[in-house]
């Protein structure tokens, strides 16, 4: 019979350890400078991260799907961030 070790709150351990890649440290880095940035919760930035595990590596890294999808909304929300800005110069040339 084979015992699985557990921890608090009774997850399974398969005693397989894991280190974050350099990518994905950059990642959560980069999720708390959001976080900062747009005044949102971190937490909620770290539920929708998705992860996997490099089967080379043994690291776990930042899923590519996931890192592609987040890429795109960065740059809508730097654009959309942009335009506010110009429109916002250009409203205060009108009114000056």
């Amino acid at each position: 019979m084979e015992i699985t070790p557990t921890i608090s709150g009774g997850l399974n351990v398969t005693g397989v350890e894991h280190n974050l890649s350099d990518d994905a440290i950059g990642h959560v880095a980069q999720l708390l400078q959001l976080a900062i940035l747009t005044g949102t919760d971190i937490i909620d930035h770290f539920r929708a991260v998705r992860f996997t595990i490099n089967t080379n590596s043994g690291q776990i890294e930042v899923h590519p799907q996931y890192a592609e999808n987040f890429s795109n909304n960065l740059e809508r929300m730097l654009a959309e961030a942009n335009e506010n800005i110009t429109n916002t110069s250009d409203e205060e040339v009108v009114e000056g």
